[in-house]
């Protein structure tokens, strides 16, 4: 799948990621981005935004980004336009007001129908890529807060919405294996689970976001349910 334009005005472009993209470089890679994407779209967006310096000293245009998804996750990313735009909505985030849902296909049957997560979440002392919300955890634990709401289910899966009150790295994946329910083909934090094949990547979307436009108007965007998630909902017997 290519990235798709959801919504644009004076001050902001809305992006459809798909899995497997990632969003700006690392300087380690020439593979495309996200980024890229936007920036051959867009060029004035190159240099708006934080700049990311790597420890070499190479500086990574981020065009703009207020947000940023994992490489396996899809759907939405906004980019700012101008730099006032970017301030605007990068305060936004620090100070919680977004609203951002996610849909994520998770292993077993919740007890829980609905609730809120929280845990701290810090490094996890098995594997240097992952993060733990476990007792175990190292380093600088940061507090962290998921809701989520049963959808659908069914005796062996269910379909959630996830409503991340924080934005901790791996936060929704951390927080949903930290109650025994980690998501669908997470090869990092279930590695040994089955992955029905209609799916194959990570079985979490980014669905909508709710935001403030530097007009003061609300602004709601959705990223329609990508079709390899809507075919693993169907082979899985669960309802949209």
């Amino acid at each position: 799948m290519e990235p798709s334009i959801v919504f644009e005005d004076d001050d902001i472009v809305a992006v459809n990621k798909p899995a497997g993209l990632t969003v700006h470089s690392d300087g380690k890679t020439q593979a495309q981005t996200l980024v890229d994407f936007v920036v051959k779209k867009y060029p004035k967006l190159e240099t708006i935004g934080e700049p990311l310096k790597l420890s070499s000293g190479e500086i990574i245009h981020r065009a703009g980004i207020v947000h940023r998804l994992d490489k396996e996750t899809s759907g939405l990313v906004l980019f700012a336009k101008n730099q006032n735009a970017f301030l605007f909505f990068k305060k936004q985030f620090q100070e919680r007001s977004v609203k951002k849902e996610y849909r994520a296909i998770v292993y077993g049957l919740l007890k829980v129908k609905r609730g809120v997560i929280d845990k701290p979440i810090g490094r996890s002392s098995k594997d240097f890529r992952a993060r733990s919300a476990e007792p175990s955890a190292r380093g600088l634990k940061r507090p962290a807060q998921t809701g989520y709401s049963v959808i659908s289910e069914t005796s062996a899966f269910s379909y959630l919405s996830v409503l991340p009150q924080t934005g901790r790295t791996h936060q929704i994946r951390v927080h949903l294996k930290s109650i025994g329910h980690p998501i669908l083909c997470d090869t990092l934090y279930a590695p040994k689970r089955s992955c029905p094949k209609e799916m194959g990547r990570l079985a979490l979307h980014a669905y909508s976001i709710e935001i403030k436009t530097p007009s003061g108007a609300a602004l709601r965007l959705e990223a329609p349910i990508p079709p390899d998630f809507k075919a693993a909902l169907t082979t899985l017997n669960i309802k949209l």
